[in-house]
């Protein structure tokens, strides 16, 4: 039977809304130390289901090249601060949640795609849908086009629990609260971050609120990290379709430079990942500590 979600706040309990498998990772802090602040981290995941991996073409150590890797690691420690943590477990090679249900590029399938369920958008035509058709360096990722049924099946089994699990936290924060601040957080690749530490994504000042915004990137460069804004990474689906400021709903994407911490290459942690952990539990600290009551 599935597992239900608890009353909001109620536990520190780690939630695994799915019944066949590692999918999402939820952690709540005690009741007592509960923040309006959500961190979310959908590309990191890395439980590679046996059934999908024998289907690509790709070694899992090239689909690992896909990853986020190890942003969850990064903020693991977000509820000892009193904000929630939302991962996903599973790879986003095989289902990107940074997408909406209908970016799917039709022609990866064998068969007929409704044109109901289709949302056409350059980022799915390229091969970087919701369900993507290319990984890392863009490499093919399957030996056959696929059914849809097996698109289908992903979706049920990945995307809409981690969205679910999303959209409770926000509504419970919010509830209890008045407003939430959501951290997307995700990493890039050195080469595209233009000498940046880390790009701050608004969608150009839509997903969040200019209080937020500006006291995330204050943070940052107190911690002696260089920030962009917008540029070359705005936001995702999650801050287009989840940031609503007008409502109290702060939606922020966090890019965050992977030679900070990682052999990109390899997908091993260096040992300058443990200096950045230093950084970002400061970087929760103070996300946390901040009176964000101007937000309701």
């Amino acid at each position: 039977m599935a597992t239900t979600i608890p009353t909001p706040f109620a536990t520190d309990e780690t939630i695994r809304p799915e019944r066949d498998g590692k999918v999402v990772r939820v952690e709540r802090p005690p009741f007592d130390l509960a923040r309006p602040v959500i961190l979310a981290s959908p590309h990191s995941g890395r439980e590679y289901d046996a059934d999908l991996s024998a289907s690509t073409r790709l070694s899992i150590e090239l689909l690992r090249r896909s990853e986020d890797a190890y942003v969850d690691q990064l903020i693991d420690f977000a509820p000892d601060y009193g904000a929630s943590l939302v991962c996903a477990e599973f790879p986003r090679v095989f289902v990107d949640v940074n997408r909406a249900v209908g970016e799917i590029d039709a022609g990866m399938f064998a068969d007929r795609v409704p044109s109901a369920e289709i949302e056409p958008s350059r980022r799915a035509a390229s091969g970087l849908g919701v369900i993507p058709r290319i990984g890392a360096e863009g490499r093919t990722l399957y030996r056959r086009r696929l059914r849809f049924a097996e698109a289908r099946s992903r979706l049920a089994r990945f995307y809409h629990p981690y969205h679910r699990a999303l959209q409770d936290e926000i509504a419970a924060h919010v509830g209890r609260f008045g407003c939430v601040v959501l951290a997307d957080m995700h990493s890039m690749p050195a080469a595209s971050a233009r000498g940046a530490d880390i790009v701050l994504g608004d969608r150009f000042g839509t997903s969040c609120s200019e209080i937020v915004i500006d006291r995330v990137e204050t943070v940052f460069r107190e911690l002696g990290l260089v920030t962009v804004r917008n540029n070359p990474y705005a936001g995702g689906y999650t801050t287009e379709h989840y940031g609503r400021p007008l409502d109290a709903v702060n939606v922020i994407q966090i890019e965050i430079n992977r030679g900070l911490y990682m052999d990109e290459n390899r997908v091993t942690l260096t040992e300058d990942h443990v200096e950045l952990i230093k950084k970002m539990r400061c970087f929760v600290r103070e996300l946390t500590a901040t009176d964000w009551s101007l937000l309701r």
